[in-house]
């Protein structure tokens, strides 16, 4: 950002765009470690929180990867990475659940803890996650009930998709950058049809095309992908949740649909 040679600052955009893939691929098979303990180890019947312990994690992942956990099962995840019988570890939570205080519950457990409403961090022996684990499942079980579990999307607007062109995606894009306390505004939308045959991309994202009245757009679904064979029926209709953005194709910006949620 500072330098003014472009030779050195190619180099060194070179060398942090290798950090991260590298950080993306140990991302990637921590979460992989961790959705196969969870399929071991995990009873969603009855446990209303995840923790999950491995010698080894790398500590700079393990805060992502709890965060992506809490994305697809709506729970409280722990995870910790052991090392010379010492684990550390990040845990993440729901807006029912105060991870902090939960912590604290377990704190004659724990050699250090901090962190607040919705992350925290800690330090405990090796010897000590078991009783941690089950301690801090019951707390879960204890506080928890469905609604608490029950995911919650926020729709800012519903509008049609006659509303929508490339100056409504640039009206929006005027308030980013979007994060956790400016999230990117979703919209919703009713009774659209499905142009064409929905197909998987990638890891299991959804791609498919939407239209109602004389509009359709291009629309991918990030881990959507289980839906695909559903919408491929024919006559079927879908509710969807959404976040229209610019998708760059062939040096060209198109109106692209992000899908947030369906109900078919």
């Amino acid at each position: 950002m500072t330098t003014r040679d472009e030779r050195t600052a190619s180099d060194i955009a070179k060398f942090l765009d290798d950090e991260n893939r590298r950080r993306k691929a140990i991302d990637g098979e921590t979460l992989e470690e961790a959705l196969a303990l969870i399929d071991e180890t995990v009873d969603f019947k009855n446990d209303k929180a995840i923790v999950l312990n491995s010698s080894g994690w790398h500590q700079g992942v393990i805060g992502i990867v709890a965060s992506r956990l809490v994305e697809k099962y709506y729970l409280p995840s722990v995870l910790i990475s052991v090392n010379d019988g010492i684990g550390k570890g990040s845990a993440r939570s729901i807006p029912g659940f105060h991870i902090y205080e939960a912590l604290k519950g377990c704190g004659d457990l724990l050699l250090r803890y901090g962190g607040h409403k919705y992350a925290a961090g800690l330090s405990i022996s090796e010897e000590k996650i078991p009783e941690f684990r089950k301690r801090f499942k019951q707390i879960a079980k204890e506080q928890l009930n469905f609604n608490d579990m029950t995911p919650k999307l926020p729709i800012d607007a519903e509008i049609e998709l006659d509303d929508i062109d490339m100056d409504f995606v640039r009206a929006i894009e005027m308030f980013a950058p979007f994060g956790p306390q400016n999230t990117c505004p979703i919209f919703l939308t009713r009774n659209l049809s499905i142009v064409g045959q929905p197909h998987v991309v990638g890891r299991n994202h959804l791609k498919m095309r939407v239209k109602k009245g004389e509009k359709e757009f291009d629309v991918i679904g990030f881990g959507f992908g289980d839906h695909a064979n559903a919408l491929s029926i024919r006559g079927v209709d879908v509710d969807m949740a959404y976040v229209a953005e610019a998708n760059t194709y062939f040096g060209q910006p198109r109106v692209q649909l992000r899908v947030k949620d369906l109900r078919y």
